[in-house]
């Protein structure tokens, strides 16, 4: 059986590095996997959306819409903007820190993440909503939300701790492995 996972956010935000990691922990314990990231103008704080499926029954990258089994959002925006991906009964894990859109804050105007969340609860009965701030100002680091929030995806048993710092192994500087590890422990 299949898994689909949709990774959103903005540029920056680490989106891209947590599904190298997702995927290379789907590889660690020997599943397949396709992934895939619309980038588009990320660099200049635009949306981020990576595309992770894992199974044997796995042909395409692209997650199709109503199709994703976990949307982990970066940003509650984001979450709301990629809605359409989310399958029937699946689960949104969301980041509670706002990023606001360079257009909101030349108009003046802004939005907040908890009309953003509150409106994912409504029509979606799964939603875990991950403090980052918190956790990151407790680790120390502002640049481990990505492993924050793939923690939070453990809990759902998508993927088990062990894969995914198995992936860190390989996939992140050793200077910075300790530090991942406890942001993917803390939740």
């Amino acid at each position: 059986m299949s898994k689909n996972i949709l990774i959103c956010g903005v540029g920056g935000q680490g989106t891209v590095l947590a599904a190298k990691v997702l995927s290379q922990a789907a590889l660690v314990n020997g599943e397949h996997v396709l992934s895939a990231e619309t980038i588009g103008m990320a660099q200049r704080g635009g949306s981020v959306v990576s595309h992770v499926r894992i199974g044997d029954d796995v042909f395409s990258p692209l997650i199709s819409e109503q199709c994703a089994d976990i949307i982990i959002a970066f940003e509650a925006a984001e979450a709301v903007r990629n809605l359409n991906y989310l399958k029937k009964d699946g689960m949104v894990i969301v980041n509670k820190k706002v990023v606001q859109p360079v257009t909101a804050s030349l108009t003046g105007k802004t939005f907040s993440s908890d009309d953003m969340i509150d409106y994912l609860k409504k029509y979606v009965s799964q939603v875990i909503d991950v403090d980052t701030e918190k956790a990151c100002a407790e680790l120390g680091s502002s640049k481990v939300v990505n492993m924050v929030l793939l923690g939070a995806a453990t809990k759902t048993g998508l993927v088990k701790k062990e894969d995914l710092k198995a992936a860190l192994k390989i996939l992140v500087k050793p200077d910075f492995y300790e530090l991942n590890c406890r942001a993917v422990d803390y939740i």
